[in-house]
């Protein structure tokens, strides 16, 4: 297709970006190391580190799983919240010549358990806050090696204060107890005497594996290679620069990382495009404190805001926000979930900082396409394909569909995963013929090249920017003893964008909407579980025997209406 978008670029903004740049992502990061040593890399809870010393422990920490035995390529899992752990163990995993297996830190145990043993993963870092969850189900995976951090480890003589609150006063830390496991700081003290070997790593390295919600169900592993991450912070980094060189002049880029840094969007967006740029990530670990989050955004001038609308919307609508000093805000970025008109406009009322909407995917790296950094106001749209980016929209046979006729979203690129992990045949399923990735989201793109989505080919519900599959909800309430039957869809939620809604066929009449909301939450993390429990006497199906979500859906919509 001719990429009819391009006339609309920004000035200064390449059609295509040049993938060869770097051989790998530890090249980009250790380049920034060279460069930016002095600077500060992240701040956590007022205790900032520099790139120097990003480099210098994620060095010794990569020398230590070398001494472990790891094989080049082995998948090491990282579970933990947005603290300075992440980023160091992230550099020294990739470093080291292995591949980081992101696990979100809240999961229940049967969802890391799959985890783990699909990705194969040989190591774990994870926050003690969690270590209980690990201790669940490490005898049944191929995990043998177990470091466990601390919220206080890297922040100095405050930490201690920090452990003794977490551990003691908030009783944040449930008992745990994995033999053999090693202390973050002491894994990398024992790092430093250690010998590194640097491995050859090349562009079609296993970088990822960035899990994503499977429409059967299962949670599957997109398989992001050190040049499927590498061109998409350069697209990113080249799409960013229009606004970046207007004024004011702003001499080091100051990023808000409250999206958690183990989803695709601010891996890449936070610390990866901040780190190439030389730029200041701060970690929030815990975003849904609002009252908190302001506090620590008082203390600095924010220049990149990345998001999703919920985060937004928490944010506008809590005291204190419009305090902030936002005259270094350049770009506001929202993705992860579509971005509503009100919230968009109210915060260019506050910041002076047009909402610019992107889209993209765990299976690219995430960014397809994004509005102009420079827009003015809401566009509505999910904006342009970035550089070297193709986007194509067709029908169910895989033709291409006239301008303005919806069709699904299908796209090619370097930023396209290689396929999902062990997986032939569900990778087979969403890639055509020609090489174009299948989306499963339904949009219209227009005759200058901007794209709408209108719907969502899968039954994905969207819940605060994180996918959710109703197989898998639908199974785990399948298995209550008390279940029949029962089907599940998005509804609209004010707070959240989409809620989960259960629609339950009964086995047992004193079955209440308490007792399965209960037993979801023992079995899927908080934002899988049901907020709605609507009781049926059956449920509509085809001939077959298929439950229609789709007339569910139908129904409530014709209600809403």
């Amino acid at each position: 297709m001719e990429r009819i978008w391009l006339k609309q670029y920004p000035a200064g903004v390449p059609a295509d970006i040049d993938v060869t740049q770097y051989s790998s992502l530890v090249e980009l990061l250790e380049e920034s190391f060279a460069k930016f040593g002095d600077r500060k890399a992240f701040i956590c809870m007022d205790k900032s580190i520099s790139y120097r010393d990003l480099d210098e422990m994620s060095l010794a920490l990569a020398a230590y799983l070398q001494s472990k035995g790891l094989q080049k390529g082995a998948r090491v899992a990282l579970m933990m919240p947005n603290v300075l752990q992440y980023p160091v163990s992230t550099a020294a995993v990739l470093r080291a010549g292995y591949a980081v297996v992101n696990v979100n830190p809240l999961y229940t145990p049967r969802e890391l358990e799959h985890q783990l043993k699909d990705s194969g993963a040989e190591a774990i870092i994870v926050l003690e806050n969690f270590a209980t969850t690990v201790q669940q189900v490490i005898a049944r995976t191929a995990v043998k090696h177990v470091i466990v951090g601390s919220m206080g480890d890297m922040l100095g003589f405050k930490g201690v204060i920090v452990n003794l609150v977490i551990r003691r006063v908030k009783k944040m830390v449930p008992p745990w107890s994995i033999p053999g496991a090693v202390n973050f700081n002491d894994a990398i003290a024992a790092g430093r005497g250690m010998m590194f070997n640097k491995p050859k790593i090349a562009p079609e390295d296993v970088a990822f594996l960035q899990y994503t919600g499977g429409t059967t169900g299962v949670s599957k592993g997109a398989t992001l290679l050190h040049r499927n991450i590498l061109a998409n912070v350069l697209q990113n980094d080249a799409w960013l620069q229009p606004a970046l060189k207007k004024p004011p002049h702003v001499d080091q880029l100051f990023i808000v990382c409250a999206l958690p840094l183990y989803h695709i969007f601010a891996l890449t967006a936070c610390f990866l495009l901040g780190t190439r740029v030389g730029g200041t990530n701060l970690l929030i670990p815990n975003p849904r404190d609002m009252a908190g989050f302001i506090k620590e955004l008082m203390k600095y001038q924010i220049s990149f805001f990345p998001g999703v609308n919920t985060l937004y919307n928490g944010l506008l609508n809590t005291p204190g926000f419009d305090k902030i000093d936002f005259s270094k805000l350049k770009v506001s970025n929202g993705g992860g979930m579509a971005t509503q008109k009100p919230v968009a406009e109210k915060w260019l009322a506050v910041t002076g900082c047009a909402l610019s909407e992107g889209y993209g995917l765990s299976e690219t790296s995430p960014t397809l396409t994004c509005n102009p950094a420079t827009i003015e106001k809401f566009s509505g749209s999910i904006g342009l394909p970035v550089p070297s980016t193709y986007l194509s929209i067709r029908d169910d046979d895989g033709k291409e569909v006239a301008i303005g006729e919806p069709g699904e979203i299908c796209a090619k690129g370097p930023q396209v995963m290689a396929g999902y992990w062990n997986r032939p045949d569900e990778t087979a399923n969403v890639m055509t013929a020609d090489g174009y990735f299948r989306t499963g989201d339904i949009g219209v793109m227009s005759a200058d090249g901007y794209t709408k989505i209108v719907d969502r080919k899968k039954d994905m519900i969207l819940v605060s920017g994180f996918n959710v599959y109703p197989n898998e909800i639908e199974e785990v309430i399948a298995s209550h003893p008390g279940v029949l039957e029962c089907a599940v869809i998005g509804v609209t939620d004010q707070r959240s964008g989409e809620a989960v809604k259960a629609f339950v066929v009964k086995k047992d009449p004193s079955v209440t909407a308490e007792d399965i909301i209960k037993f979801c939450g023992t079995q899927l993390t908080n934002y899988k579980v049901p907020k709605q429990i609507e009781f049926r006497t059956s449920l509509p199906k085809t001939n077959v025997g298929k439950i229609l979500r789709r007339e569910l859906r139908d129904e409530k919509k014709a209600a809403a209406a």
